[in-house]
């Protein structure tokens, strides 16, 4: 039985890197449905301001430990329940959870990095908006569709 499940604390990291995915999705989510549908109403030096501050902000242990952690926590599923009716939804999600950071990485870091370094809040805002608000939905798919998967997996796995 050890085996069909993933062998000795397969579970917990399964469990853990759930939790972790699903708790950068709800970051992603937040963005889409509140933050910049809120910042939208803004004028540019208080869009571009407050974008700044966010930027800086969420670069610390709370959130990198997520962002971060579901990622490598996914891998060690993945392998863990190589053998198990788990696999292909772990694997699923793990290939999920890596777009991720390569959409942040690629795309969303680079326009953050653009709107620090501008001077002109108009023309910052304008190169700015509409692909990080994009890139940003994309995100919010990617890992709610990883989280599915880790969902997924968990329930086979009984």
């Amino acid at each position: 039985m050890t085996q069909q499940r993933g062998g000795k604390g397969a579970g917990a990291v399964l469990g853990t890197a759930t939790v972790a995915t699903g708790l950068v999705a709800g970051v992603w989510f937040a963005y889409v449905c509140s933050v910049m549908p809120a910042l939208a109403r803004s004028d540019d030096r208080v869009y571009v301001e407050v974008m700044r501050n966010i930027n800086d902000v969420i670069q610390n242990p709370v959130f990198f430990t997520p962002f971060f952690g579901a990622t490598i926590l996914t891998a060690v599923a993945a392998w863990q329940h190589r053998a198990t009716r788990a696999r292909a939804w772990t694997i699923a999600a793990f290939v999920l959870s890596v777009a991720v950071f390569l959409v942040t990485s690629a795309a969303n870091v680079p326009l953050n990095d653009a709107l620090a370094a501008a001077a002109d809040p108009t023309a910052a805002r304008a190169a700015f908006e509409t692909p990080w608000v994009a890139w940003n939905l994309v995100r919010a798919v990617l890992t709610t569709a990883g989280l599915a998967c880790l969902l997924r997996a968990l329930a086979v796995r009984k």
